[in-house]
């Protein structure tokens, strides 16, 4: 994958293609499987916004894999962010939390698509502890792209991009931007 330009002179550096993403998503599905035999007990959460449609992939993934199609859930973390009122953003875009499960003693597993600096996975820890006691917290991400400001380590990685804090980690999926790719931009 290389370098190209795109509007506004931003160098962008394409990291995965959606053949790429796809082949990803099973290896990370095969891992959650290979650590949870019995999936019927786990239940995947996706962190609003694109960590909800590769929850859904994976869950499909795993129902065609090995017959059983994990609880999927969806949380909004908007409320639970520790930067709220630091962000600038006088109306935050608040999506829904759909829990449509009893999450207590299931393995959750919390899908996002970048992992930075952590600070959106508590906020997800603390959100999912308001609906209940899970067994276990598990984390998968698409992307690792280092910078941790909090002590939060995923355990299924699809990819571990090291980059700079002037470059931007950019997940575009087909279901809400009509493609899938992962991007450096700078």
């Amino acid at each position: 994958m290389g370098e190209k330009d795109r509007e506004g002179g931003r160098k962008v550096k394409s990291l995965l293609d959606a053949e790429q993403i796809a082949r990803t998503l099973a290896r990370i599905a095969h891992e959650i499987a290979e650590q949870n035999p019995d999936l019927a007990t786990v239940a995947l959460v996706g962190i609003q916004r694109r960590g909800v449609e590769l929850a859904e992939r994976l869950a499909g993934l795993l129902e065609s894999f090995y017959g059983v199609r994990p609880a999927t859930g969806a949380i909004d973390i908007t409320f639970y962010r520790d930067d709220i009122d630091t962000r600038g953003i006088e109306q935050p875009k608040v999506h829904s939390t759909d829990l449509p499960f009893d999450i207590n003693d299931r393995v959750i597993v919390l899908v996002d698509d970048v992992l930075y600096t952590g600070r959106t996975i508590r906020a997800a820890i603390d959100g999912l502890f308001d609906y209940g006691r899970p067994r276990a917290v598990r984390l998968a991400v698409l992307v690792d792209r280092g910078h941790r400001e909090l002590p939060i380590r995923p355990d299924f990685v699809g990819k571990n991009v090291p980059t700079s804090r002037s470059e931007a980690v950019v997940v575009r999926l087909t279901e809400t931007d009509g493609l899938d790719e992962v991007a450096i931009e700078e």
